[in-house]
């Protein structure tokens, strides 16, 4: 199966790696409006692949992205120096607007991964424009909060002296400031993160909870400090999300899609666990949280709300 990938920046170009790695589909066609770095960015992939598993990486156009069972989207302009939030969001959904039929007048039947930040509204932008050729939301998705999640497990894992494997605990929400971490949730094995801290004699009280919850919620920012940008996770989890839809994997992700289940109408894109696989988000599956995180997430779909009514599309 192929794989278009349109945006070939830090993050486009990362989750192509990381695609190769994996081992993923029989071809990677990279689409970018900057030629010369889409060409750069195709030689040097393909010179990755003799250590890694036999496919095709190839530059193109939009017309190239016909025969894609999926297309990662990891385009937009960057936030210019005193711009505000709002106006670089009118700036992407300009973009989006000639990118999403771009690819769906070529590629109708393909599968939309969103990697562009603000990325649940830019989700959402999609899946509006979508809808336009037919597209269900249930074939639009964005990252969400999978690298959030990771970064959760692995905190907590660190912690606790646990492979972040056998830590299980989901971040929902926005992809940002306002996201929810489900401690409620949180088992370590089979056992409630309470229960296991008692059985081991760990103490993790609520001192440590606030380092997890910074180094989860800003770890970010901190990244962004030390080297510019962010892309190793984020290409990661790209290639797992490729993965589970092309060998229809039915995994539990934490994607961001169009749901109902935070109250109200599917007029918002968030984060909660999706059951994922061939043909895109198959459920979205309903979370017992606590009264306190059950408020704090209705607070970040709010947000998220607010945002979209200033976008006129």
């Amino acid at each position: 199966m192929n794989i278009g990938i349109v945006g070939n920046g830090l993050v486009g170009s990362t989750a192509a790696y990381a695609i190769i790695m994996r081992g993923l589909g029989r071809k990677i066609v990279l689409v970018d409006k900057n030629k010369k770095r889409s060409i750069a960015e195709t030689n040097d992939l393909l010179h990755a692949i003799p250590f890694a598993n036999p496919l095709t990486v190839r530059h193109g156009n939009y017309e190239d992205l016909a025969d894609c069972k999926l297309v990662v989207i990891a385009a937009g302009v960057s936030q210019r120096k005193g711009e505000s939030r709002l106006d670089l969001l009118k700036r992407n959904a300009d973009v989006f607007a000639k990118v999403i039929p771009a690819i769906l007048t070529v590629a109708p039947e393909s599968i939309l991964v969103i990697a562009t930040n603000p990325l649940d509204i830019m989700t959402y932008i999609a899946t509006r424009f979508a809808a336009d050729f037919g597209v269900p939301a249930t074939r639009v998705l964005g990252t969400g909060t999978m690298l959030d999640t990771a970064r959760f497990r692995s905190l907590l894992g660190a912690m606790l002296d646990i492979d972040p494997q056998h830590v299980h605990g989901y971040v929902v929400g926005e992809h940002g400031d306002s996201e929810v971490l489900t401690w409620s949730l949180a088992t370590v094995g089979a056992m409630g993160l309470e229960k296991f801290c008692k059985q081991r004699s760990i103490i993790f009280d609520e001192d440590r909870k606030r380092r997890v919850d910074d180094g989860v919620r800003n770890a970010a920012y901190s990244i962004i400090d030390g080297k510019g940008a962010t892309y190793y996770g984020i290409g990661s989890a790209i290639a797992k999300i490729v993965d589970v839809i092309l060998h229809d994997q039915r995994s539990i992700l934490t994607v961001s899609t169009m749901t109902s289940l935070t109250g109200g109408a599917a007029d918002v894109s968030i984060s909660l666990p999706n059951l994922v696989g061939g043909n895109g988000i198959l459920e979205t599956l309903p979370l017992a949280l606590s009264i306190g995180e059950s408020v704090e997430l209705k607070r970040s779909v709010e947000i998220l709300k607010a945002e979209i009514e200033k976008i006129d599309i």
